[in-house]
């Protein structure tokens, strides 16, 4: 927010909010969940998707939740079908580099390649591009979505999804926050720094220089880069691995109140 008001962009940390659309503002907020009602809370009353009830406290309107059920319902699905894989950590962070194969100058930040874009090129060529999630896959160019097997497409992402990709862990964030104002906002809050955590590895394993930021390459191009990667793959999975399942108990729980509101 104090970068936003000198109007400072930053290629690691702005992709938190400007790919995951919840403003400050809104991460802020704090929400206690449903069944949960709040006194002398009118900033809350006037928020979208709370309710006044008869004894002057404010509660999360559940009377929207059946118009979420089928988004709900496929979030289940998606969550349940990524906690029961066995994580796949072949990839090595290769998805930032296949966005940029052979178009240098479509760049998505505005940072110097670490190895030029002949480089960047010839390392997405040494290697097998695996990447299984799907809003990564859709930004690589024309000429590096060929070479990626499987090919990751929405209509095959509850079949791909798998708990050792990072964006799919990173994903998390923006699962929970799709759930407010229905559940604890300190689980958005978790997810978050999660996210935070994920992101910076994500990019520092990428084909940017970004020492100017303070981050250090892991250099995926190498064996001890790819070891590295391969480390911080399987901590993410284990970190991600209990908010999942707070996730997908929370998508259970809301979905059967949801079924409830609708009968």
């Amino acid at each position: 927010m104090e970068r936003r008001e000198r109007g400072q962009t930053h290629p690691v940390h702005d992709f938190l909010f400007e790919y995951y659309n919840l403003s400050p503002g809104a991460l802020e907020r704090w929400h206690p969940g449903v069944d949960v009602a709040l006194a002398d809370a009118p900033e809350y009353h006037a928020a979208r998707a709370y309710v006044l009830r008869s004894d002057g406290t404010v509660t999360a309107d559940v009377s929207r939740l059946p118009a979420r059920l089928p988004g709900l319902r496929w979030t289940r699905e998606l969550l349940r079908r990524t906690a029961d894989r066995a994580p796949r950590l072949q990839c090595f962070g290769l998805h930032e580099w296949a966005m940029v194969y052979r178009a240098p100058d479509d760049r998505r930040h505005a940072a110097p390649l670490r190895l030029g874009a002949a480089g960047t090129d010839e390392v997405v060529e040494a290697h097998k591009l695996v990447c299984t999630h799907v809003d990564a896959f859709r930004f690589y160019t024309d000429a590096a979505r060929p070479l990626n097997r499987p090919s990751p497409v929405r209509e095959r992402q509850l079949d791909l999804e798998q708990p050792g990709c990072l964006h799919a862990n990173m994903d998390l964030y923006r699962i929970a926050f799709r759930m407010l104002p229905f559940i604890d906002a300190s689980v958005v809050a978790d997810a978050f720094v999660l996210a935070v955590d994920v992101r910076e590895v994500d990019m520092r394993a990428s084909p940017y220089d970004l020492s100017a930021y303070g981050y250090e390459p892991i250099t995926v191009e190498t064996n001890e880069g790819k070891a590295e990667y391969v480390r911080r793959q399987r901590e993410f999975a284990r970190r991600a691995e209990p908010l999942r399942r707070q996730l997908l108990s929370a998508a259970n729980a809301l979905i059967v109140r949801a079924e409830q509101e609708a009968a």
